[in-house]
């Protein structure tokens, strides 16, 4: 009996494959070339005849007591491949027990189907009702369609919606208002992620929707269109809301197709074959892909300014307010401020004054009162961009006025975005406007380059506010021994800004921001200053991450390059403020230790004088001595203390602080030579990370390095930092610093005795088999191919070769690295372990076992093998 299909399974049968062909004729027939209306009304018509089927057969009694309703996205025939199928089904409140059954039959079809539906099923007076306690119900029923039942049954509930008192104009516009703010604040306030989200992030279609429901809300509209009639909305800016709306509902549309289910993430997995699809082909050193986010990025720029604009015109026309509030307060001769707004006194101000679209932003800066700029003001400015040319970028008094706009205490951020958005950013400096909406098609940038610029001169401002001290007190401490904040807020708007171009973005950027301050009067001493910060902004981030900062030989070549106090205190703030836009997740308290670190040994160097550098052996003096008073302090004898460092080589101290040594001392004091191999976990030191710390026989048949990677990879740990040092008498000492792979510290106990027990059987045992792999490699690692480079150099005092390595991250890549060194004879001194999503860039420190240089012939051989193997 289970073999024979009802009559309801064998119409459910045939509606899933109805839907089946209907999606195929769509991805045959769809591009990007032909009218996307085309396609959205074809589906829309398509699930109309569907319902319209379903409904006749399951709603047979009374009739006349039942209508079905197409509400949202559905209503308005917006629908995408994959959309959700929002339905009303309204029945009267007089229907019975009985005559409701039809219903759960209809409803249950529905299901069976597989249609993704978004379903109400409500008697008249509860619709009413839900209109009158959520305004999102209402909202549904502004785009609502009557699609078969009763059409008395809607046009009642239409009717007394749209009288209610529950929801005013106020009210309604000031919900959307919050509603925008919040789904705004979880995109962290910008379109610019680069991978936005096309529908619900800023600038996206939900964007284009509140301004439909505002205004439908209020006039009783059918469409933004008949909003021009009355050039409220000037065909310019219609034309300009419906390319952008094309465009949008065209990338949605590929995107659900492509993926076969309802996205509106444009996630780096589908963005390159959407931008051939969309004509985009590589070009020069910029990518198709590339070009096609900028076009897409560019298009929600537009998107924004309008939704600001006409949101604001809305509030200022449509609401009511007291008289008073639009008065208008005289700024100066071209300005008034209006509700709170500064507003142009004549639509020819900018024509007569050309140098106020530049002074209307430093107005907003001076006079704490204004909200912002008045939208007919926006448009007078947006059509008064062709005045910002060459002759104006060469006027004094223009270049006086933008110096003046980052020299102001208050302000500088929320200004210099307005002033991306309008347009004027880019006009003033046309070099701005070559990273304008331009992605970074990598793993380190979440967004796009003008967008990350702005967010690390917001970084540096919040140095600068007490109110902001909790995050980085550091940083403000430090901020406040700088003379001149502007130099920082100018070297953050140049560091990027030969992004795009052929060459070392540093390099280039350092001649165009010479440039700037050349043609803008800054002094020759703040010229220098500021070229210099572009041209080494990635120097200390390079240095902390990349180099042995505990090696006082990489702390004087690095206070070398800086030169001077002043220059480490602008160094530091940039890189912090650099590192912190790039992506958010990349900042953690580990490299915020090492910055600091580094900052606080190269200030000493300073001090000290570059011609007096630090000895090693009075390194090690210091920290032994250091580390030895605070162990007797806690009750170990002197022989305690020889005994546990006779077998530890001078370099440990050189290459370990005096807390770590401490901990290390009383550890091995409390150890026999049988308990070897002593495994320790501190799970928060000084930089912020978990050390393991390793002591044991340094046995050739049990490589520990490679061991002791492979499992901690394994557990699912990020290595950040590894330490290796081996006595003459052939005892090693490893640390290595780790965090979660979320980047979060390692807190509970029972994972702490875990990862101690897994390390320790797997360098006692040889044979040791660990469980299944924990290190995930993230989704977008496979669309970001990283060729692996590898090259060896010598440090300058010929004590060992340094290794470096950028290739993929994965799984088991440093113990198969630990296997390669120990075939090849080599013996790792140290290591500095980064790796940003998918990529890996580490540097070994090498020498042979015997402690000798490695040969060019050697380290030939050793990359050759290492290209072969990682490419298996």
């Amino acid at each position: 009996m289970s073999n024979i299909s009802t009559p309801a399974q064998s119409v459910a049968k045939q509606i899933k494959q109805a839907i089946k062909q209907h999606n195929s004729y769509l991805k045959d027939t769809f591009s990007p070339k032909k009218p996307i209306q085309d396609f959205l009304l074809a589906k829309s018509q398509f699930i109309d005849k569907l319902l319209n089927l379903l409904w006749h057969r399951y709603i047979t009694h009374n009739t006349e007591l039942f209508a079905l309703i197409a509400v949202g996205g559905y209503g308005r025939q917006e629908m995408f491949p994959h959309s959700d199928i929002d339905i009303l089904v309204l029945f009267d409140d007089t229907t019975s027990e009985q005559d409701k059954q039809q219903l759960s039959e209809f409803c249950t079809i529905l299901w069976d189907t597989g249609l993704k539906l978004g379903l109400s099923v409500r008697s008249s007076s509860e619709c009413l009702q839900a209109t009158i306690d959520d305004q999102t119900i209402l909202t549904n029923l502004l785009e609502s369609r009557h699609l078969t039942g009763n059409q008395a049954l809607y046009t009642d509930l239409k009717t007394k919606s749209s009288n209610s008192p529950a929801w005013s104009s106020e009210d309604f516009y000031n919900a959307k208002i919050e509603e925008q703010a919040k789904r705004y604040k979880k995109f962290h306030n910008t379109a610019y992620n680069l991978e936005p989200n096309i529908k619900e992030g800023p600038g996206g279609l939900r964007d284009l929707q509140i301004l439909a429901w505002v205004f439908k809300h209020h006039y009783q509209l059918t469409s933004l269109k008949e909003l021009a009639k009355d050039n409220f909305l000037p065909p310019a800016e219609y034309d300009e809301l419906f390319s952008a709306q094309e465009l949008l509902w065209k990338i949605r549309f590929a995107l659900h197709l492509q993926t076969g289910r309802c996205e509106d993430r444009l996630l780096f997995d589908f963005q390159r074959d959407l931008a051939t699809l969309f004509g985009f082909d590589e070009h020069q050193n910029n990518e198709g892909v590339e070009q096609f986010m900028q076009h897409y990025f560019k298009t929600v720029m537009r998107l924004e300014r309008l939704n600001e604009t006409l949101l604001q015109l809305f509030n200022e026309h449509c609401l009511p307010h007291d008289g008073k509030a639009y008065q208008a307060q005289v700024i100066n001769e071209k300005f008034d401020s209006i509700a709170g707004y500064i507003a142009a006194r004549s639509a020819t101000v900018f024509q007569t004054h050309p140098h106020a679209l530049l002074e209307v932003f430093l107005l907003l800066q001076k006079i704490p009162a204004l909200k912002g700029i008045r939208a007919t003001t926006i448009r007078l400015i947006r059509s008064n961009l062709h005045l910002i040319d060459d002759n104006f970028r060469q006027d004094p008094i223009a270049r006086q006025l933008f110096i003046t706009i980052l020299r102001q205490p208050r302000g500088i951020t929320h200004v210099l975005r307005r002033m991306n958005r309008y347009g004027v950013l880019a006009a003033y400096l046309p070099s701005f406007n070559n990273i304008v909406a331009r992605m970074q098609y990598d793993l380190f940038h979440i967004y796009t380059v003008d967008e990350h610029t702005l967010f690390v001169i917001r970084n540096l401002r919040r140095f600068s506010l007490i109110k902001h001290n909790k995050e980085l007190p550091f940083c403000n401490d430090i901020f406040l021994l700088i003379q001149k904040p502007h130099i920082l807020y100018i070297a953050g708007l140049f560091h990027d800004i030969a992004k795009g171009k052929k060459g070392d973005h540093s390099v280039l950027g350092e001649v165009i921001a010479h440039q700037f301050c050349v043609d803008h009067k800054i002094s020759e001493h703040d010229t220098k200053l500021i070229s210099w910060l572009v041209k080494n902004h990635l120097e200390m981030s390079t240095t902390a991450q990349r180099k042995d900062i505990s090696d006082p030989d990489v702390i004087h070549e690095f206070a070398e390059k800086v030169g001077k106090t002043e220059n480490l205190n602008y160094l530091y703030l940039l890189t912090v403020a650099d590192i912190r836009a790039t992506n958010p997740k990349l900042w953690t308290s580990w490299k915020d230790s090492l910055l600091k670190e580094l900052y606080i040994a190269t200030l000493n160097a300073l001090r000290r004088g570059l011609d007096n550098p630090v000895n090693q052996q009075d390194t090690i003096r210091a920290t032994k001595a250091e580390a030895r008073k605070e162990l007797l302090k806690k009750g170990l004898s002197d022989t305690s203390i020889e005994k546990a460092w006779q077998h530890i080589s001078p370099d440990y101290f050189l290459r370990y602080y005096p807390d770590e040594i401490i901990w290390h001392t009383i550890a091995i004091n409390c150890c026999c030579e049988k308990d070897l191999p002593l495994i320790l976990l501190r799970p928060q030191n000084q930089r912020g990370s978990a050390e393991v710390f390793i002591y044991a026989h340094h046995q050739q048949e049990d490589f520990i390095f490679s061991r002791t990677t492979a499992a901690l990879d394994k557990l699912g740990l990020t290595i950040l930092d590894a330490r290796i040092i081996t006595s003459d008498n052939q005892y090693a000492l490893n640390s290595f610093q780790v965090l979660e792979q979320s980047g979060e510290p390692i807190t509970d106990l029972r994972r702490e005795l875990h990862i101690c027990t897994t390390i320790k059987q797997q360098l006692q045992s040889k044979h040791a088999q660990l469980k299944q792999n924990l290190h995930l490699q993230s989704r977008q690692a496979e669309y970001f191919p990283i060729a692996t480079k590898a090259h060896f150099r010598q440090d300058p005092q010929n004590r060992y070769n340094i290794l470096q390595l950028i290739t993929t991250d994965h799984p088991g890549l440093l113990s198969k690295l630990g296997q390669l060194f120990r075939a090849h004879g080599f013996n790792i001194l140290n290591a500095k372990i980064t790796t940003i999503g998918s990529r890996a860039e580490d540097m070994f420190f090498l020498s042979t076992q015997n402690g000798q240089l490695i040969t060019p012939e050697q380290q030939q051989t050793f990359i050759d093998e290492l290209k072969q193997q990682l490419a298996n």
